[in-house]
């Protein structure tokens, strides 16, 4: 089973979305399936009827350089429909796009972008009015799920926890070959948008900086404590290094939930990764779970992922949080939509039972709260 032979989740709204106008933005990590989804929507196109450009090659910069509508009726002639993957990496292409939607009858646009930081300032603000943004994932379980049965997904838990959901992953046969491959992700991907960001230079500092954030899922990090144990770096530069790591989706934040009760924690974050398999890479840990002490650690980070991707890929809208006391009592995460509340605590282990914490039971008496396990988390996130 070849990772194109999979149904994308978004494949129908960015059809929907490829308009007469418009620019359709798809936004997602290297590696994710983003030109390997235009692939299969250009299959179904003729050849005569679209020009497919890269921005990351030279030819593709020099050719949109002069910004005249003469110059891109010249180049795409009778063509109608101009994709350009990486566009992020050609100078002004937000402007260069607009013009050409602008004064170009009938001309549908598809740009991809592996980077928010390049596309807020290149496509983003000329584009207002004229764009739609669609986002691309790993692999979700939502997709495989079209693929599997429950004995399959069941076997597989493990390897999803460890190695994630890189489509290539599924070439590869065994763990070894998967290993080697989730490596040369953080080498050689993960962080070349960063790395050729103007001013950054320290790519050690970054990857350590990883590492400490891959040892804490689940907790609150305090920016003032990686800024000590990264030697030599200022809280301003973790912040904007958090910043960027979090537009090229390698992790995100979630900050603490709180209707202003003097007790609830508000003011810091956890960070999760938004794949495990390179959450593990950056650790240099695939051991099997049943050694691992952090395994409650990875399992929160699946879910918590694995939700992002169900919750968007459904067009849900809602506003994720922790929720912490001073006094110890918490929840993994809260869920709001509109003043609907849902909490959720991710439990490894199945033989333990747990209630909510009395504090949020007495406060929030109408949100609902579920534990999710290895035995029920197929419904959580699917």
């Amino acid at each position: 089973m070849e990772n194109f032979h999979i149904p994308r989740a978004i494949e129908k709204e960015f059809e929907s979305c490829v308009k007469v106008g418009k620019v359709l933005i798809l936004l997602g990590a290297r590696r994710v399936g983003k030109t390997q989804l235009i692939k299969k929507y250009l299959n179904n196109q003729s050849p005569e009827d679209y020009l497919l450009l890269n921005g990351e090659d030279q030819i593709t910069v020099d050719l949109l350089n002069e910004r005249t509508i003469i110059n891109y009726q010249r180049i795409l002639r009778d063509k109608k429909l101009l994709v350009i993957d990486e566009a992020q990496k050609i100078p002004e292409i937000g402007l260069k796009l607009k013009l050409m939607v602008d004064n170009i009858d009938n001309l549908r646009v598809i740009a991809t972008g592996s980077s928010v930081f390049d596309l807020e300032n290149k496509l983003g603000e000329p584009l207002v009015g004229r764009s739609n943004t669609l986002f691309l994932y790993p692999l979700a379980q939502m997709e495989l799920a079209n693929f599997e049965d429950y004995i399959t997904t069941k076997g597989k838990l493990e390897e999803r926890l460890l190695f994630g959901g890189y489509p290539e992953l599924i070439e590869y046969p065994n763990w070894k070959e998967k290993i080697k491959y989730l490596n040369e992700m953080v080498n050689s991907y993960l962080l070349k948008d960063i790395l050729e960001y103007d001013g950054i230079r320290k790519s050690n500092k970054i990857v350590d900086l990883l590492r400490m954030l891959a040892m804490q899922i689940g907790k609150e990090v305090n920016i003032e404590e990686l800024a000590r144990s990264l030697k030599g770096i200022s809280r301003n530069t973790i912040e904007h290094y958090l910043d960027l790591l979090s537009k090229v989706f390698i992790i995100y934040n979630v900050t603490g939930f709180n209707r202003n009760l003097r007790k609830e924690i508000t003011k810091s974050s956890r960070w999760y990764f938004y794949d495990n398999g390179i959450l593990n890479a950056i650790l240099k840990n695939f051991n099997t779970l049943n050694i691992r002490p952090d395994v409650g650690a990875l399992w929160e980070n699946y879910l918590m992922s694995e939700r992002i991707k169900l919750n968007t890929y459904s067009n849900r809208n809602w506003n994720y949080y922790f929720w912490r006391t001073y006094d110890q009592q918490e929840i993994d995460l809260i869920e709001e939509e509109a003043n609907q509340l849902n909490a959720f605590e991710f439990k490894w282990n199945t033989t333990k039972a747990a209630k909510a914490p009395k504090g949020w039971s007495a406060n929030y008496p109408d949100a609902g709260f579920k534990i999710i396990n290895p035995n029920n988390y197929l419904d959580f996130i699917v």
